[in-house]
């Protein structure tokens, strides 16, 4: 079974070892596998590069579109398991695009990674089928609030909610650009029950300055109503960059 990953600077699997930039994980050593291809189209997404293919006019506020065949790369499940093997990582960490689209053979692929640890980063939309449930050790969902373009019919299914609100593996991260989004998670949370201490918010923003500025009313807001900060800490450290 093949995957279809994005790719680095160079045309090469984006395939990669770093530290976790956000979430409850930040900080940790990973091996990072990034997948191409979005259900969803966030107008501020800083890997637009994953899914906004010449010919796709769902909007992005930079209005760039890419080649498909130059920011795509095809490789069997058995190649991508060696290549993040070769990485000597404990933890993976699975991110797009939205990953979940390609479950099938992400599940091949973790039948040759026994013995790492498994974070996914999905928007939250999709169900894993069983076969790659059993094998993630945990969620990063991150639901997209009405700032990001996307329709609440399409990115906030309340059958998903519910279930990533009951499962004790998922954490949900918000991207926040005013205060105003708060007041959305805020509603979501009363509604679907989300407990506080597994609800990050974090800065919108892809330089450290963007960060910084939304941060300082930000962390009031979290100690406000409870919820936990993620920084992004990638940002500071490699910059908007691709493999880091």
């Amino acid at each position: 079974m093949n995957l279809t990953l994005a790719t680095d600077d160079t045309g090469a699997p984006e395939i990669f070892a770093s530290l976790q930039g956000e979430g409850p994980s930040m900080g940790v050593p990973v091996a990072f596998v990034r997948l191409s291809r979005c259900n969803l189209a966030c107008v501020w997404c800083d890997t637009a590069y994953t899914w906004r293919f010449e010919g796709d006019n769902r909007p992005h506020r930079d209005g760039v579109t890419f080649d498909r065949k130059a920011n795509q790369v095809v490789l069997s499940a058995q190649d991508t398991a060696a290549r993040i093997a070769a990485l000597g990582q404990r933890r993976l960490v699975i991110t797009g695009g939205e990953p979940l689209l390609q479950a099938g053979a992400l599940a091949e692929i973790l039948t040759h990674l026994p013995d790492i640890a498994v974070e996914i980063e999905t928007n939250g939309t999709v169900a894993p089928p069983a076969r790659l449930d059993v094998r993630v050790d945990q969620y990063n969902v991150s639901p997209k609030l009405s700032h990001s373009g996307n329709p609440a019919d399409l990115a906030l299914l309340p059958a998903r909610l519910d279930t990533w609100a009951a499962d004790p593996r998922a954490f949900l991260k918000f991207v926040i650009a005013t205060p105003e989004d708060v007041d959305e998670v805020l509603a979501l949370q009363r509604r679907y029950r989300f407990r506080p201490e597994r609800v990050f918010l974090m800065a919108e923003g892809t330089t450290t300055a963007a960060q910084r500025e939304r941060q300082a009313w930000l962390s009031d807001l979290c100690l406000t109503h409870g919820f936990r900060m993620s920084d992004r800490l990638h940002i500071h450290l490699y910059g908007d960059t691709r493999g880091t």
